[in-house]
């Protein structure tokens, strides 16, 4: 892996045996930046977020003990989409860190272990998605990206800047992502915040970006936060820029296909 950027930027305030169906597609709710569809995990049906920069799917604690899940680790299998993965490793955990805002309750998020092995289509408005897999896809034009992997999280290239440095690198594209852009604080910090820990996932402030690149679009004044590092990424690109586009997985053949929403 090529290292990591060095300078900084600052901010002003694997799938097994599938079932049957070749490809499937269903109505999703763009929800608080994330994306939100109706699934099931190890047999548990609920509205699931939808997380391509999620490496694990997971089930919430909540929801495992009202159905009499005692265990932290299960293996079950995942049906979305009318398609099916099966025996499927599935953690339990508290997410009311990514759930509690939501206005439909979330049984759980389904991650990039379920949706690799796919062609995934997403588009927001309105939110469908789709899965297929290799060579069943329907034709999709769009700008071509290559998709690499970092701790299990699909990674495309983007750019940030705040006028006077750029920051070029990899980031984690994530559709359950709820923050347009989150930094690695090593690679940016934010001067001008009175509470720099309220710029993190569990904080409530944004602060802002002048501009990034992604795609060969560009944005301004973009909402952004701060994570600690992760893996050799530069950041997370999440549901609130990803929106500006219809997007192709093409998880079997290392490639992003991006569209701009007119």
């Amino acid at each position: 892996m090529s290292p990591r950027p060095a300078c900084a930027l600052a901010l002003t305030v694997a799938v097994t045996a599938a079932g049957s169906a070749e490809a499937g597609e269903i109505a999703c709710r763009f929800e608080r930046g994330v994306i939100t569809a109706p699934a099931s995990v190890a047999g548990i049906p609920g509205d699931y977020i939808i997380d391509t920069g999620s490496a694990q799917t997971m089930l919430h604690e909540t929801k495992a003990q009202a159905e009499g899940i005692a265990d932290t680790d299960l293996t079950g299998d995942v049906r979305l989409a009318g398609v099916s993965v099966k025996t499927l490793p599935v953690k339990v955990a508290d997410l009311d860190g990514r759930t509690w805002n939501l206005p439909t309750p979330s049984a759980g998020v389904i991650g990039a272990d379920v949706l690799r092995g796919f062609v995934v289509d997403v588009a927001y408005a309105p939110c469908r998605l789709r899965l297929s897999r290799p060579g069943r896809a329907p034709r999709f034009a769009g700008r071509a990206l290559r998709l690499g992997w970092d701790l299990g999280r699909p990674t495309a290239q983007a750019s940030v800047s705040d006028d006077a440095r750029e920051l070029s690198g990899r980031f984690v594209i994530a559709t359950g992502g709820d923050v347009p852009v989150r930094l690695a604080d090593d690679l940016a910090e934010a001067p001008d915040a009175p509470k720099t820990k309220e710029l993190y996932p569990a904080g409530v402030w944004m602060a802002r970006l002048p501009q990034m690149r992604f795609a060969g679009a560009s944005g301004r004044d973009v909402a952004a936060g701060l994570m600690t590092p992760e893996g050799d990424v530069a950041g997370v690109i999440g549901g609130l820029v990803l929106a500006h586009f219809r997007l192709r997985f093409d998880f079997p053949a290392g490639r992003l296909l991006v569209q701009p929403v007119r």
